[in-house]
């Protein structure tokens, strides 16, 4: 799954850069310099991943399968950091709409929350400042949240 998301963020990033770099040329000095920015980090990019696959032996690899029948390398750790982060973040959200719904005074449908790297955003609108205290507090209570930031307006 890590490699496929890697693969694919890849390959966007790649049709993305060839559009850009297809585009007709412009008299337009911004678009010269974005060109020659956007190629000159394109061929860093390129270094960097020759860099990282030159450091693989492929004696190494074989040494590896035989003593534990598996190669793991770290770069794929950082992937997997931010597939967990994604995840801790939406489980954060369903935990907060779930104790919404047991709220009577508080509506799940009129309060959208968004949560990223624990830092928890009420939107919407809600009948009493008192609902706003009642939905923060609910917020804060859940694992994992760091800060809630609340734009909760009050409809009469």
């Amino acid at each position: 799954m890590k490699i496929f998301l890697a693969l694919l963020i890849g390959a966007a990033i790649g049709i993305g850069a060839y559009i850009f770099l297809k585009a007709p040329p412009s008299d337009h000095p911004k678009l010269e310099r974005t060109e020659d920015r956007v190629s000159e980090k394109a061929g860093e990019i390129k270094t960097k991943v020759k860099d990282t696959v030159s450091d693989i032996d492929t004696d190494q690899i074989r040494d590896e399968l035989k003593r534990t029948g598996k190669v793991i390398r770290n770069k794929a750790a950082q992937a997997g950091t931010a597939i967990s982060d994604a995840t801790a973040d939406a489980r954060i959200t369903t935990a907060i709409k779930t104790r919404m719904t047991l709220e009577s005074d508080l509506s799940a449908f009129k309060i959208s929350v968004n949560t990223t790297d624990g830092v928890v955003t009420l939107s919407g609108t809600v009948s009493s400042a008192e609902a706003i205290q009642k939905a923060m507090n609910l917020a804060l209570a859940v694992d994992g949240v760091t800060q809630v930031i609340s734009t909760l307006q009050v409809k009469e």
